[in-house]
Order: C-alpha cells, then structure tokens, then sequence
C-alpha cells in the first residue's frame, strides 16, 4: 500500500474532489432488496367456526383494531389479587425479564458501535522529550610543555515538543458499514420483541400459577367438607355396629375412606407450596418472604375475540423477532459481499512541533498532511465466497425459522380454541356428572338406613361423588389455563411497535 502525501493547494483541491466523488459513490449497496418473507394465512381459524361459537362460553370474532386484548389483558379475569402480583412481573423484580432487557441493551450498544464506522477517528498523542549531551574541546596545556595536551567538555540540553493530530476515514463505498449497521439495528429490534415475547410469557405463566394454586385451594375445601362428612358416616357406622345393625366390615370401610380421604387432603400441601415458591421466583422475591392466603377459584373464562388468523402475524412478538433476524440476514449478505470491493482510506495529520512550548504558537511549527490509500485482497483460497454462501445460508434458515414460527402461532391458536371449544360441552357434562352422583349417594345413604344395602354402596357412591366434584375443579381451572394460552397465542398486550428509544426509557 502506498501513501500519496499532498503538499500544495492544488493536490488539497483535487483531494476535496476525490473525497465529494467517494461521498457520492457512498450510495452503493450490495444487500438484496428485502421483502417480508411470504406466508399465507388462513381466511379463518377452523376449530371456531360461527356455528361453534354458540357451543362455547361467548367466544366470538373480533371487531377491527382487535383493541380488546391489549393492554392488561389479566384484567379481563377480574381477579385484584392476580392484579396486583401481575404490576410486579417486571425488569427491576424479575431476573429473566432483566436478562432479556440487557440483551437489548447490548444490541443496541453494539449498533451504536457499528454506526460509529460512518466517521473519521481523530486520535491525538502529545509529547515532549528533553535530552541531554556532553560534547568534548581539546585545549593546549597551561604549563607550556611541548606535547602535551588536554580536553573540556560542553553540556547541552535539548528540548522537543510535539501536539499532533491524526485522522483515518474509511469511506464506505460499497455499504458494508451501512449494511453491517442495518443488521444490528433490526437484531436490537428483534431482541426487543425477545422481550416482550418474555414479559408476555411470565405474565402468561403467573396467571396460569395463580389459578392453579386457587384450584388447589378450591381442592382443599372440597376435601375439607368431605372429610367431615365421612367422619360423620364413620361415627355413624362405629354407632350402628354398638347397636349390632353394621358389622365390624362397614366400619373398617368405613375407617378406611376417612384415612385415605385425610392424606389426600393433606397431599395437596405439596403443590400448593410449590406453585406459591413458583410464584415468588416470578415477582423476584425469596420464597420464604411470600405467601398468598388461601381463597377458592372464583375465576370463570372470559369471552375474547380472537380476530381472523392474518391479525395473528401482527400481533405476536415471537413472529416480529423471527421477521427482524430475516432482514438482519438480508443486510447481511450485503456486508459478504462488499468484501469482493477495495477499500479506501482517508487519512490525515496536523500538529505543531518546536523546541520550546512557546514557539508551538509560531507559524512553521505547523506541519500538515493528507493521504489515501486503497486495500484489495488478490488471492484468499475462496475464503469470501464461503462467507458469503454462508450468509445467503443464513438468510435462508431466518425465513424458514420465521415460516415455522408463523406456522406454530398458528397451531397454538387452533389448539387452544379446539380445547375451549371441548371444554365448554365437556363442562357441563361433568355438572350433570356431579348433579347424578350426589342424587347416587342421597339414595345410598337412603338405602343404608333402611337395611336394603351394604355401607359399600354408600363408600362407593362417596368415592364417585368426590371424582366427579375434583374433575369439575380441574376442568375449570383448564378452561381459564387455556384462556390464558389462547391470549398468549394471539399475542396478548403485544402492540406491534418495534421503537428501540421507547423501551430503552423504560
């Protein structure tokens, strides 16, 4: 590489002129021109046709702009005490949520990074030195004698002082640098959809935690009120055996239910306890410092429209961030290959030099220069063709991630729809489930007082009343689950913005 010095007013001009011919050259780009990668939506969700909707609990379409499932959506269940845990699941008390949030940070710093290749870098490096030299004179001698003489010597200190400034550009003439800048700027978009595709999922978990645990809790008072009632059947039965109606057969029956009935009460100590940990985690606190005291499952679903399927790519952030890192490897295809092209550099230097600080202000201690110089790599064993096969390669993984993605989506949302729609008729079987298994047991208790039956059929009209009760408990608190998922699967409060300064206030 040669360095060209400029020494007269006529090079400087034909230097401006280059660099305005560079500027202008700037524009070029060797990125493909990038489209959205295509996917075709369905006109409608199949597991919700208008005909279904009348099967389900108010489940509908949605009107334009969708504005229902924005925002808070957990408000929708009408739950304060979910409310209030929901305010907490955020950046400063969750460390997942922080993790993701300086994962944006970092992407956008390293785009800040990237774009500082559109200017010079000016460096300056001062110095001073002083040295200092013994210089000897040969002198004749003072006392006469013939051949003889002597020497002196003379100290002398030099001084040196230089304030440089150095300049290096290197002119973007084939748009790597702006190319490598547009790939950073959408990765930082993509990790900022990355967060929100978090936030919205810890949300979604600590709903579907806090339901559970009160489905626990509604657990626990069902098995409370059915212990005492086999306690009072147990003291019953033990009554009648003193009285010689039951045998030592029905009481050990009946002995057996109560027991059973009580550690089963007391197993559900262990889930709700782990939910309650699971809880804590989710809002940042110790779970020896949290505790929610226990209150039944009053939730029910609520009816939200879920829009026609293309509102779906609008919506989800996981979609967005998929998208993102397709035109991040679109932009970066450019960068591969602009490495085919030289590269020019600018460069530049103006400083003062002097053997004394007060000379520095002169004017010949100014001292300039300008140069340039061009780097083109010959030969390199088809080391930049594999890199730029690699980023078409790339790029092709990023629009089928974003594919599968928009297929998934698709996928939870039929899911969930196919099982509210289920659970709506499955529900109110399992109701009449319960209304004839305790008609079942009044009529074997019945029958147990008139001496026709067994206490066995009593035990086993209990036994059938309680499964049938535990599995409406659990089938409610799957239909609020799954009310939970299809918000999540539509996208939640997700807004569709892709501003990198608005979340960086945050």
């Amino acid at each position: 590489m040669n360095t060209i010095h400029f020494q007269n007013g006529r090079t400087v001009r034909a230097c401006a002129i280059a660099l305005t011919g560079a500027a202008l050259l700037a524009g070029c780009s060797f990125a493909p021109r990038y489209e959205k990668p295509s996917m075709a939506a369905p006109p409608a969700f199949k597991e919700m046709t208008p005909a279904q909707v009348k099967e389900t609990d108010g489940w509908k379409t949605a009107e334009p702009q969708d504005a229902a499932l924005r925002g808070n959506w957990w408000e929708l269940f009408q739950q304060p005490e979910l409310n209030a845990l929901e305010e907490h699941v955020t950046i400063t008390n969750n460390q997942s949520l922080a993790a993701a949030f300086q994962n944006f940070v970092l992407a956008r710093e390293v785009m800040k990074e990237t774009r500082s290749g559109y200017f010079p870098t000016v460096s300056a490096s001062p110095s001073a030195t002083a040295s200092r030299s013994n210089l000897r004179f040969p002198t004749a001698n003072s006392g006469g004698s013939s051949g003889s003489s002597g020497s002196s010597s003379v100290g002398r200190t030099l001084e040196s002082y230089s304030l440089p400034l150095d300049a290096s550009w290197e002119i973007d003439l084939w748009g790597n640098i702006r190319n490598a800048v547009k790939a950073n700027s959408l990765e930082a978009q993509a990790t900022l959809a990355d967060l929100e595709n978090m936030r919205l999922s810890l949300q979604g978990e600590l709903a579907i935690d806090y339901f559970q645990l009160r489905e626990l809790d509604s657990q626990k008072l069902l098995l409370d009120a059915t212990v005492g009632a086999y306690r009072d059947s147990y003291n019953l039965t033990v009554v009648r055996h003193k009285t010689g109606i039951a045998s030592d057969q029905d009481v050990a029956q009946a002995e057996t239910q109560l027991n059973t009935t009580l550690a089963e009460d007391t197993d559900l100590g262990i889930q709700r306890a782990q939910l309650e940990h699971a809880i804590a985690t989710l809002l940042g606190k110790p779970a020896s410092e949290f505790s929610l005291a226990t209150n039944a499952l009053t939730a029910r679903p609520v009816p939200i429209p879920f829009g026609v399927p293309s509102r779906l790519l609008e919506r989800r952030p996981d979609i967005a961030a998929a998208e993102r890192r397709a035109a991040e490897a679109n932009a970066q295809i450019g960068v591969a290959r602009a490495a085919y092209f030289p590269t020019l550099t600018l460069s530049g230097d103006v400083g003062l030099n002097g053997e004394r600080i007060g000379n520095l202000s002169s004017g010949p201690a100014l001292a300039w220069s300008l140069g340039a110089n061009a780097a083109e790599t010959i030969f390199d064993a088809g080391r930049r063709k594999a890199i730029t096969k690699q980023a078409w390669a790339t790029y092709r993984i990023r629009v089928a991630d974003y594919r599968q993605t928009v297929l998934t989506a698709f996928q939870g949302v039929e899911d969930n729809l196919a099982a509210l729609r289920i659970l709506s008729q499955e529900l109110k079987q399992q109701s009449d489930a319960v209304a004839s298994s305790q008609r079942y047991l009044n009529l074997a208790r019945d029958r147990y007082r008139l001496g026709i039956d067994s206490y066995l059929n009593v035990i086993t009209a209990q036994t059938t009343l309680l499964g049938n009760q535990r599995t409406e408990l659990n089938l409610q608190v799957e239909q609020i689950n799954q009310t939970v998922q299809l918000i999540e699967a539509l996208g939640g409060g997700w807004n569709g913005s892709l501003e990198i300064s608005a979340t960086a206030k945050r």
